[in-house]
């Protein structure tokens, strides 16, 4: 007989948790209305609170942090939409699991019911188990609900994803977590009557726990085996539990990204305090120092180039240090160049003249070289081919400059490489323009020019 769906508000773990599950387990949201934050998708005109209903679910991605809700709203939709709920592991599982799961599906379709499988961090599949769900998504044998803390439209194969709608979990509040640890020290199924928190204690519980609902309850059951009857959690004993403080920082995923282009944009924003304050968090959390170090050197020749061409010097010889000495010595290395490419005066024209001569490369091909340009060495080319002919050299000439053409003959005169205005750069457009001033006049003293 085809499955009756369960009503909106009918409780999905009908089992309670077993004996000594961690708090976070007991206190998992037993329907949407328990559900704590994420009102962009489950508020009253949330985005999925539109789109899930009896009897329909779409395959989806909920992406967001670790702690944020995913494998609980995960639930709460399958029990929603009326579905079956079959979790796998992306760990785990191959494609033969995958295959004996549709097997199920297609019977239970059959019969009149719907599959809702969940895979926590789908993006540890790699393509060919991917490739084995496109087919039964597609077709809607299975309702797909995907987890997972990386940047989907990256880590995920393309077909698959096109296939996917993908939903952003934000990190909790503080407000969103403390209303989860209160109902946690209140509820029956948490600590109510077992233990209290004072005021600082709750401000450290949330501080340490960086927007992550299960990490919070983690710390805070913790604290409470440790203090038992001795009165409310200090923030000293909240302290001690989390033991330090857990940076929210994945060195693969979008933390590192994240972190990287807020460092990569405070110096070229020339804010060395800012740029002080994101190479730190990167630090701490366990970046590669050699990472952060080519950063640096990036930037500084991006970002800084000739307006102080010391930058590239200063970042350059950081990264060696990096490599030579390691952390935590440097540590130096890394913030004495961060803050001098960020306090640099900043001049972007030399990669931009790069950028444009390589767009004119791409666009005609490599031009032939002039004649006078090409090497004399070889005397037979030089004779018969005029290799090097009226070649003229710029030392015998004032200033070290003639005026020549350097530039295929279809670029002549063009011009790639404007100096800013700005640090040293400054000199070097002032020395460019006082030589193209000099060629002309000299042009115009020729015999047959005007």
């Amino acid at each position: 007989m085809p499955r009756k769906p369960p009503s909106v508000t009918e409780p999905l773990f009908v089992d309670p948790p077993e004996v000594g599950a961690p708090l976070a387990a007991r206190m998992r949201p037993r329907n949407l209305e328990e559900f704590v934050g994420q009102d962009h998708l489950v508020g009253p005109d949330g985005a999925l609170t539109r789109v899930v209903q009896p009897g329909y679910a779409p395959s989806m991605v909920l992406w967001g942090p670790p702690g944020s809700g995913k494998t609980t709203l995960a639930r709460l939709l399958a029990d929603r939409s009326g579905g079956t709920w079959r979790p796998i592991s992306a760990v785990t599982s191959g494609v033969a699991d995958i295959r004996a799961l549709v097997a199920d599906a297609k019977a239970l379709r059959q019969a009149g019911g719907r599959t809702v499988v969940f895979i926590d961090e789908l993006h540890r599949f790699n393509k060919s188990q991917q490739d084995a769900l496109l087919p039964h998504v597609e077709d809607g044998t299975i309702v797909l609900i995907g987890a997972t803390t990386e940047n989907p439209y990256y880590e995920i194969n393309s077909p698959l994803l096109s296939r996917l709608r993908v939903y952003r979990l934000e990190p909790l509040g503080p407000d969103e977590v403390r209303e989860i640890v209160v109902r946690a020290l209140t509820d029956q199924r948490g600590l109510a009557g077992r233990v209290a928190v004072d005021e600082e204690g709750m401000d450290a519980l949330l501080e340490l726990s960086s927007g992550d609902a299960r990490q919070a309850l983690n710390i805070l059951e913790a604290a409470a085996a440790v203090a038992g009857e001795s009165g409310p959690l200090s923030r000293e004993a909240i302290a001690e539990a989390a033991q330090q403080r857990l940076l929210a920082y994945d060195r693969v995923g979008d933390q590192h990204y994240e972190a990287a282009s807020a460092f990569i944009k405070s110096m070229r924003g020339n804010d060395p305090d800012a740029a002080l304050y994101w190479c730190a968090s990167m630090v701490a959390a366990g970046e590669d120092p050699t990472f952060i170090a080519r950063r640096i050197v990036i930037a500084a020749s991006e970002d800084v180039g000739n307006a102080d061409p010391r930058a590239l010097q200063v970042a350059v010889a950081a990264m060696q240090a990096v490599e030579m000495i390691g952390l935590p010595e440097a540590q130096y290395a890394l913030a004495q160049a961060a803050a001098y490419v960020a306090s640099a005066p900043k001049s972007n024209r030399a990669g931009a003249a790069y950028f444009a001569a390589l767009a004119e490369v791409e666009e005609k091909g490599r031009l032939p070289v002039p004649l006078h340009l090409r090497p004399s060495s070889h005397r037979r080319l030089a004779k018969e081919h005029g290799y090097g002919k009226g070649y003229l050299y710029p030392h015998d000439f004032d200033d070290a400059d003639v005026d020549q053409q350097y530039l295929p003959d279809a670029l002549a005169g063009r011009v790639f490489y404007e100096p800013s205005d700005q640090g040293l750069e400054t000199q070097i457009g002032e020395r460019l323009q006082r030589l193209r001033r000099q060629r002309l006049e000299a042009k115009r003293g020729r015999p047959g020019t005007t």
